[in-house]
């Protein structure tokens, strides 16, 4: 049977990230462990050293019928869960890091927070390419208002979707949230 193979973020045990990658290729499952180019100085000299870029992360392709597969593997912790599914992480996004990380060197994941009356961009779904305004900021979702037809229309959007265009000047703090970009 022929299924369907999307791609997944899974936990692993801290500092395993490379040997857990090395363990699915020894099984055939398709693998990719973000390698970040880093320059470390020593007494004498650089050397060029490559560090996973998500610590404690790999991102696996598979079917779904795979997946107790990829929980028994050794280093793995769980995968990363979304609605009470597996999260599927878009082949663009996988593609985009590759890209990033092909012709960048010591990248760093940086957090920026999203808040309440910022001017954002959406960047991914359905609503991709829209401009709003935030509205509210829960856990992983974000309520933006998005003016179309001369309607204020609200949808509910992922934080990952989500690109600051504009900060507002009043700030909620507890209305918040804070989410990895590359810098």
């Amino acid at each position: 049977m022929n299924e369907n193979k999307n791609w997944y973020a899974v936990y692993t045990r801290p500092r395993c990230e490379k040997k857990v990658a090395e363990h699915f290729t020894k099984k055939n499952i398709e693998s990719y462990c973000p390698l970040n180019r880093v320059i470390r100085k020593l007494s004498d000299r650089r050397k060029v050293v490559f560090e996973p870029l998500f610590t404690t992360f790999v991102f696996v392709k598979a079917a779904e019928s795979e997946i107790a597969t990829l929980r028994q593997t050794d280093g793995v912790v769980s995968l990363v869960y979304w609605m009470n599914k597996p999260a599927v992480v878009p082949e663009k996004e996988i593609e985009a890091i590759r890209i990033f990380l092909q012709e960048h060197y010591n990248v760093a994941l940086q957090k920026t927070t999203i808040n309440i009356n910022d001017r954002v961009r959406i960047t991914g779904g359905p609503l991709v390419a829209h401009e709003g305004q935030i509205m509210s900021v829960k856990r992983r979702t974000v309520k933006v208002s998005l003016p179309s037809l001369g309607y204020m229309m609200n949808a509910e959007v992922e934080t990952a979707d989500v690109e600051v265009m504009h900060r507002s000047l009043y700030l909620q703090p507890e209305a918040s949230y804070s989410l990895p970009v590359a810098r």
